[in-house]
């Protein structure tokens, strides 16, 4: 892959990858799009050397082995070297796990990291971006979501976030919520106000977890828990639509049915119709 831009379509709600390339920079060139991003985008540098800043950073000169960050919403500017400009290629994610991820890490914090070609996240993200260039028959998509998860633990184990601890009390509610939700979807009594409740916390605070570590609602998480299940019911079974709603935690299939339009945009019905055989 040379010189080349590759637009991907993952389906992961918690860590998806969008796209990925790779480029020769010619001299002293700089990214003239937006400079403020809607994901979140590593670039590895493979040759050459450039300028690397972002918001509240310092400028930094980078150069073959070290890696910088594009952290979502965040403006950033980078440009090449006049007499050496480096080449690169480049990895976009997005999903409601980066974030966190990226935070437990020192590259979440100074938006780059120096000489990682001899670690072990950097083996990881080179399979990663090899895999990610051949065909995705279903054995290939399940390799890819391996060497991501694979390559962010390495990330946050070899360059962890200083003064960070592996478990905050926010980190650990947050996963004693996904966990319950994860677990209790599929009952028509697990509520958010219920996993308060189990969780000795308030519903505002439980609000800013979610929005702060994942950006998304409570509510939301929830009620995408439970249609991606009936999505997956839909599409590979042919149980009646009043059994799968009762399944992934509905009492009744009107109330379902008005809860997937407004998720998916077809009813139940239309949706199972509408996929390929």
């Amino acid at each position: 892959m040379d010189d080349q831009y590759k637009s991907l379509t993952g389906t992961s709600f918690e860590n998806n990858i969008l796209f990925i390339g790779q480029y020769a920079c010619p001299p002293n060139y700089f990214y003239r799009g937006n400079n403020v991003r809607n994901n979140y985008v590593i670039h590895y540098i493979l040759d050459g050397e450039g300028t690397f800043s972002s918001a509240n950073h310092p400028a930094v000169t980078l150069k073959k082995g070290d890696l910088f960050l594009l952290p979502k919403g965040v403006p950033c500017f980078y440009q090449a070297d006049g007499q050496d400009p480096w080449k690169y290629f480049w990895i976009g994610l997005s999903g409601t796990k980066i974030k966190t991820m990226l935070n437990g890490s020192a590259l979440g914090k100074q938006r780059y990291l120096r000489q990682v070609q001899n670690s072990q996240f950097f083996a990881s993200l080179h399979q990663l971006f090899i895999t990610l260039q051949k065909p995705s028959p279903l054995a290939n998509d399940i390799l890819v979501e391996a060497l991501n998860y694979q390559m962010f633990y390495h990330l946050v184990t070899e360059y962890p976030a200083k003064g960070s601890h592996a478990n905050t009390k926010a980190q650990q509610s947050l996963q004693l919520a996904n966990y319950y939700l994860k677990e209790n979807y599929q009952d028509s009594n697990c509520t958010i106000e219920d996993l308060c409740h189990h969780l000795n916390i308030s519903r505002s605070y439980l609000y800013s977890l979610f929005k702060t570590q994942m950006n998304i609602s409570p509510q939301k998480y929830l009620t995408h828990l439970r249609m991606t299940d009936a999505q997956q019911q839909l599409r590979n079974t042919d149980d009646p639509i009043q059994i799968i709603s009762r399944r992934v935690g509905y009492k009744d299939e009107f109330t379902f049915s008005k809860a997937f339009k407004r998720y998916s945009g077809f009813s139940p019905k239309m949706y199972r119709q509408n996929q390929p055989y």
